[in-house]
């Protein structure tokens, strides 16, 4: 059975910084691009970073110059930093695998980020 587990969420206070990691120890990582979504209460998911199996990356407005997402082929994991933290930034954070060219998606099981004083 596949699992993402995501670690390093928790409770920080606005302009504060997080370091999110996603491990998928059984998965051939390197074939896989590999993204990070959120859900805030009421919203749907959303796509806060993602980096290919080449190394490109891609992240919205909201949070282009913040965030940071990064991966290490060799430890099968992919990491989000997390600076500069609103309070707008409170969701489940959310790890996805998607190998795209055989259509297979694994997603993780969601850590909380809570950005508050």
């Amino acid at each position: 059975q596949v699992q993402l587990v995501e670690s390093g969420g928790g409770l920080v206070q606005p302009g504060g910084s997080l370091n999110l990691s996603c491990a998928a120890p059984r998965i051939t990582f390197s074939n896989y691009d590999m993204g990070w979504y959120r859900q805030a209460p009421g919203k749907q998911r959303e796509l806060v970073a993602a980096i290919t199996r080449g190394g490109n990356t891609n992240y919205p407005d909201s949070v282009k110059g913040r965030f940071t997402i990064s991966r290490d082929n060799a430890k099968n994991t992919v990491y989000l930093q997390m600076n500069s933290l609103k309070p707008e930034d409170t969701a489940v954070y959310y790890c996805n695998a998607e190998w795209v060219s055989i259509k297979v998606s694994y997603w993780g099981q969601g850590t909380q980020v809570t950005v508050s004083s």
